[in-house]
């Protein structure tokens, strides 16, 4: 069901020193998004501190990591926190989460497939939609494509519909 599972919004990518300071890919809206949040993975990481590494990633500690071992064994851990600690959404905005699950459907009521992905590729979302006979296929997450969606479907317009 979309909305339970928890919202990851980094991976740790490394160590970073030898202090115990990891290296993060971002997944959210940069460093600020992981500053609103002091816990990670129902609690098992505690941040004490995070910056940006002016790279597109940030450099991060935590209470529990002590040092560059510890950070090391790490490396590939996802960050995650309960969706319901995210901040509500404006008009037309929508977590990741949220749409991954979802049915798709053309605007003429045709049904496509399910969302199962939404990739950014630097100019703005594309959600990756797997038909019923496991071919996928993309559509951009503008609105002349994808006019609406709710808790169960996304619509999408038939000229972006791949059939």
């Amino acid at each position: 069901m979309a909305g339970t599972a928890p919202v990851t919004l980094a991976a740790i990518i490394g160590a970073h020193g030898v202090t115990g300071e990891v290296r993060l890919k971002l997944f959210g809206e940069g460093v600020e998004s992981l500053k609103a949040h002091k816990a990670f993975n129902d609690g098992s990481l505690t941040l004490k501190k995070v910056r940006d590494d002016n790279k597109g990633g940030a450099i991060a500690r935590f209470a529990e990591v002590m040092d560059r071992t510890a950070a090391e064994k790490l490396r590939g851990t996802t960050l995650t926190v309960p969706r319901e600690a995210l901040p509500p959404l404006g008009e037309g905005e929508y977590y990741h989460i949220d749409l991954i699950g979802l049915a798709a459907i053309s605007a003429s009521g045709t049904a496509l497939g399910e969302v199962v992905a939404v990739h950014d590729f630097g100019a703005g979302d594309v959600i990756e939609i797997c038909k019923p006979d496991g071919k996928t296929f993309m559509v951009p997450m503008r609105k002349e494509a994808v006019p609406g969606w709710d808790t169960v479907t996304l619509t999408i317009i038939d000229d972006f519909a791949d059939g």
